[in-house]
């Protein structure tokens, strides 16, 4: 499943590309893409447990960036 989402508070496209990298190697995610100058995260990841991976991959960019956040 391939969704994208808004992103809030992000504020360095160096973090972004450091996100971006952090978020693929999370289990499960088979693609993901940061774009710091639309502010979106494109993230394609297995049906099954995609809710599961969201949450890990916001937890890894919470840890580059703290105030990063998802809207869902």
């Amino acid at each position: 499943m391939k969704k994208v989402f808004r992103l809030e508070e992000l504020d360095c496209a160096n973090c972004a590309a450091k996100m971006e990298r952090a978020a693929a190697k999370v289990s499960g995610v088979n693609d993901v893409q940061i774009n710091f100058m639309s502010q979106k995260l494109t993230l394609d990841a297995d049906d099954e447990s995609f809710e599961t991976v969201l949450d890990e991959v916001e937890k890894v960019m919470k840890k580059v960036e703290k105030d990063v956040s998802i809207i869902r």
